[in-house]
């Protein structure tokens, strides 16, 4: 599906609502509130077309307040490869995208999680996440992803036992053999299909 919208920019290192690490890898943006849907277009790869120049970027990020349905709030970095900065506001169109040059995707615990509470937080997945799960007592409990785009478990249910990940488009991977270390990035073996 294809999206309809303005560009803007702002300055930024990568980090934002979504929770993500500060990097070197600026090619990221703001997806407007309705789009963002409560955190479901973290980590979501968008190609950005305009005047006939394309780019590929993370969102990282929620616009905020007078960002309208369709418009992505873009790095600097981003919006000067598709325009002059002096333009500052830019027609696009824009479409999700299952990039090929990614490794394994990550696996984070919150800061305070324990096998009492627990938030959990995927990076680096090729696909939109469409859920993620516990294992408790040999089934699988959807855990409720907050704005800041963390999973969690209120009830401790799961910490620290196996996750299985489902992306937009149905497939599923299970990460087994992750102990609870808040605040540390720990890489997987898996990573979704490209699409």
């Amino acid at each position: 599906m294809t999206y309809s919208g303005v560009a803007t920019f702002y300055g930024t290192d990568g980090s934002g609502a979504c929770l993500y690490d500060a990097g070197s890898d600026v090619m990221t943006a703001a997806m407007n509130t309705a789009d963002y849907e409560t955190a479901k277009a973290c980590g979501a790869y968008v190609r950005v077309q305009s005047g006939g120049k394309s780019i590929t970027v993370r969102i990282t990020n929620e616009c905020p307040g007078d960002c309208a349905v369709g418009q992505l709030d873009l790095s600097a970095e981003a919006f000067a490869q598709l325009a002059e900065p002096s333009k500052g506001r830019i027609p696009i169109t824009w479409n999700l995208v299952s990039p090929s040059d990614l490794g394994t995707l990550s696996v984070r615990y919150k800061s305070g999680s324990s096998q009492y509470w627990c938030g959990i937080q995927a990076i680096g997945h090729r696909n939109p996440l469409a859920r993620l799960e516990v294992q408790v007592g040999g089934s699988w409990k959807q855990l409720t992803r907050t704005t800041y785009n963390y999973f969690l478990s209120e009830d401790g249910s799961g910490c620290g036992g196996p996750i299985r990940l489902t992306d937009i488009y149905g497939e599923q991977l299970t990460v087994e053999g992750l102990t609870i270390r808040p605040d540390v990035t720990q890489s997987t073996r898996v990573q979704f299909a490209r699409r």
